[in-house]
């Protein structure tokens, strides 16, 4: 359901048109990101909240579409995902990767069945003719998810490392190689061409959204690809709702991933004000751990606003807690309040 549908929902329940609901974009991508948007899934309705997933990580394996962060996302949503490893779904067995062990070319990126199943759809929708935004609400619709979750853009963009092994796709990267070799830089195949999905636009530009929340996704990785797509950066800046972003770091660590081991080899600080420097140019508010309460003050000489909250995550409680607190802090934040800039990417109105 694109934001204009929910728009004409809205007017038709009463007799006149009706002021659309406050509406939450959220940027994601991974499972900390999956798990927040999880949180703002159980206290906002399907019309309040928009999820916009990173595909700079898709790739094709084993002659089937992979998008590895959607399916995160949307698994996590479902309550479907497992609890142990994060990705994939519950109860997952593996009798697919054993037959195919013997080929290593295949076996280095695990598919588990059930899991397989949702490559062999989305490969069979796209060759329908849908794209991978229609592939993906069918998806969601299949696992019972109603919140709007919808790929990046719907051009092809790819995230490549640059690394001590030279270029390698993000994949190779990620999976094939653990994160093992030394990353050098970051690029985006595709970006500065491939605008942002036009629910995107139309949200940063409409009258109705009430904040902009960056997951506590990793910010090269899962984020970066995002802000990559064309004016990305320049809608958020205009946006005239808040923008709040979750740190990934906690004690000079990330919860998760590599983006500390990135942080490191690219010699930037592993702490939450090198997340700041990342975002300043369009962040009004910061929410980091508890225990890193002391960079507040260098924080907030960005001119970045910080709350201190409990962020880590252990507990759907926990997610719904933080999700909480994002949209209390979002609310008392002022609204940057630039007018929303012309769009050039055929952005539809909310």
């Amino acid at each position: 359901m694109s934001a204009q549908d929910v728009t004409k929902q809205d007017q038709e329940r009463g007799a006149g048109p009706e002021p659309a609901p406050a509406r939450v974009l959220a940027l994601c991508g991974g499972v900390g990101g999956a798990k927040l948007a999880h949180g703002l899934s159980r206290i906002l309705a399907p019309e309040e909240l928009f999820i916009a997933v990173n595909t700079g990580d898709d790739f094709e394996h084993a002659g089937l579409p992979v998008s590895p962060d959607l399916d995160t996302v949307m698994y996590t949503l479902a309550e479907a995902s497992d609890p142990d490893r994060g990705w994939g779904l519950a109860g997952e067995t593996w009798r697919f990767m054993a037959m195919i062990a013997p080929c290593k070319d295949l076996s280095w990126f695990n598919l588990g069945d059930k899991d397989l199943a949702t490559h062999l759809r989305r490969a069979e929708a796209l060759r329908a003719g849908l794209d991978l935004d229609e592939a993906a609400r069918s998806l969601c619709r299949s696992f019972g998810v109603r919140h709007r979750v919808f790929p990046m853009t719907l051009e092809r963009l790819r995230t490549v490392v640059l690394t001590s092994q030279g270029r390698l796709p993000f994949q190779d990267y990620f999976v094939r190689l653990g994160c093992r070799p030394r990353a050098r830089a970051i690029e985006f195949v595709g970006a500065g061409r491939a605008c942002p999905h036009p629910l995107f636009d139309s949200l940063l530009t409409g009258d109705s959204l009430r904040a902009v929340i960056l997951c506590p996704s990793n910010p090269f990785l899962s984020i970066d690809p995002i802000l990559s797509l064309k004016n990305a950066r320049s809608r958020l800046r205009a946006a005239r709702a808040p923008v709040v972003a979750v740190s990934p770091i906690v004690g000079g660590k990330a919860l998760r991933g590599p983006a500390a081991k990135i942080m490191e080899e690219m010699n930037l600080p592993v702490n939450n004000l090198s997340v700041a420097e990342h975002y300043r140019d369009f962040l009004d508010g910061l929410i980091i751990d508890e225990a890193d309460r002391h960079e507040t003050g260098a924080i907030e000489k960005l001119g970045i606003r910080v709350k201190t909250a409990a962020a880590v995550m252990r507990s759907t409680q926990d997610r719904i807690a933080l999700a909480e607190i994002c949209l209390r802090f979002a609310a008392q934040l002022s609204p940057p309040g630039a007018a929303p800039r012309p769009s050039d990417c055929g952005g539809r109105p909310v």
